[in-house]
Parts: C-alpha cells; sequence; structure tokens
C-alpha cells in the first residue's frame, strides 16, 4: 500500500508503526491477502495517531495480533464459510501469541476507533457490495438501502461520502 494521507505517523509513532506493519504484512502475505494487509496498515495508522497512542506502550507483536484479529473479526475471518479462513486460535497460535490477551486488546481496538462488526471503515474492499451498512442512508429519517434509492439520492449520498461508489 502507498503511503497516503491517512498513513501520515506522527514522527515518534514511525518506529513503532513499522515494526506492527513489518508483523501484519508478513502475515497476511503468507496466511491472508493484500486486502487484509491494506486495512491493517489503515488500522495501525489510524491507532498511531490517537492521543495518546495505545501503541506507544506494549509488545508491538501482540499490537499487530490484535489489529489482524479486530480486521479479521469485522471481516468473519472466523467464520468457516469465509475465504480467506482461519480460526481464531489458528491466528493467535500461527502469531505465537495468547488468545485471551489478543481478544481483549482487539475489544479496545473496538471500543477506540468506534468499530462495529460489518463496519463499512475497515469491510474488505471485495466484500463492501455485499455489506449491507455501507449502503444505508437516511432520508427524511427513514433508514433506506441506497442501492434501491432514485439515481439522484445516490448520487448525492456518494458526493457526501455516505456510500463507497455509485450502484
Amino acid at each position: 500500500m502507498s503511503k497516503k494521507t491517512s498513513d501520515r505517523i506522527p514522527k515518534e509513532m514511525q518506529s513503532i508503526f513499522e515494526g506492527v506493519v513489518g508483523i501484519t504484512d508478513g502475515f497476511c502475505q503468507a496466511h491472508l491477502n493484500q486486502e487484509y494487509a491494506d486495512l491493517c496498515r489503515k488500522m495501525t495508522a489510524a491507532l498511531c495517531r490517537k492521543r495518546p497512542s495505545p501503541l506507544a506502550s506494549g509488545a508491538i507483536e501482540i499490537w499487530a495480533s490484535s489489529i489482524l484479529y479486530a480486521v479479521g473479526k469485522v471481516n468473519f475471518l472466523f467464520d468457516k464459510t469465509q475465504t480467506p479462513h482461519l480460526r481464531a486460535e489458528e491466528l493467535c497460535s500461527l502469531l505465537g501469541v495468547s488468545k485471551s490477551t489478543v481478544s481483549a486488546k482487539a475489544k479496545r481496538i473496538f471500543d477506540l476507533l468506534d468499530i462495529v462488526l460489518l463496519d463499512p471503515k475497515w469491510c474488505l474492499p471485495s466484500k463492501l457490495a455485499d455489506n449491507p451498512l455501507a449502503w444505508m442512508i437516511s432520508v427524511n429519517g427513514f433508514m433506506i438501502d441506497a442501492r434501491h434509492a432514485p439515481r439522484e439520492i445516490q448520487e448525492e449520498a456518494f458526493r457526501r461520502g455516505l456510500i463507497p461508489y455509485l450502484p
């Protein structure tokens, strides 16, 4: 992933960022895919920009594992019907970390970044079209699926950044 504005890292967090993404990139290359690697980089960058950054304390291996776990949880990595798929225990075992520690840190990440399951901001791009939360908008106080709205509403929702693309 190229360094974008969203990946701007405070100078004091640069080495931690590089350490964490070194682990997540390698893991994604070996066991997942580039989409997971990109989302892990994005999440690491977001956590590095938090004031104070939670990544400033603790082992980078635990944080990297927790970021992988959090991104995996949002995208149902632990569901055997999904591709790619890993069990939570398998992910932690491959990384050599405790599942309970990683799960607790992943919950902290969810809380810090206000993440929910199927969160469109943390959804794999290849799964975005099937993510119902990515398409829900409010029109005159009613929640609707933008994919079924008139074209002019879709265009306005896209212009405002409420939907990922024009269906």
